[in-house]
């Protein structure tokens, strides 16, 4: 069984080569951008994994894009017991204050609070949330 935190890093590596071979810069591009990248893990209580992932596809990832937040990629791990209860992804923000700001206005949007409270009409989509800012170093492709 794979360490949950072996899982989270493995999840960042494979996202930000997959992000060189679909969306490669140049030297002088990637030197010109800085952004901050958040990877959060959801552990979902038994049962509720799938209803997580029909709110995320149902449009909640569409109210990420309306408030500042760029989508790199959601997962859900092959392994059990993780692929039973975890979803992990990873959003792009200009900067950590962007981000903050980003996250400030999708916890008041309406739009929000009606989607969340109709998704949890049988109790919480989550049991835990990680989140960890990651900055890509000078070599990396998601720079």
């Amino acid at each position: 069984m794979i360490h949950k935190t072996g899982l989270l890093l493995l999840v960042a590596i494979s996202a930000f080569l997959a992000g060189a071979f679909l969306n490669p810069r140049t030297n002088a591009e990637a030197q010109a951008m800085t952004h901050v990248y958040e990877l959060r893990t959801y552990t979902s209580p038994d049962g509720k994994l799938n209803d997580l992932l029909a709110r995320f596809g149902g449009g909640e990832i569409d109210l990420f894009h309306k408030h500042g937040m760029e989508s790199v990629g959601y997962w859900v791990p092959q392994e059990e017991p993780l692929s039973e209860n975890t979803m992990v992804y990873i959003v792009r923000h200009e900067s950590r204050e962007a981000a903050d700001a980003s996250w400030r206005g999708f916890g008041q949007d309406p739009e929000w609070h009606a989607m969340r409270d109709e998704s949890e009409r049988d109790g919480r989509l989550t049991s835990n949330v990680e989140r960890l800012f990651l900055d890509p170093t000078n070599f990396s492709p998601a720079r």
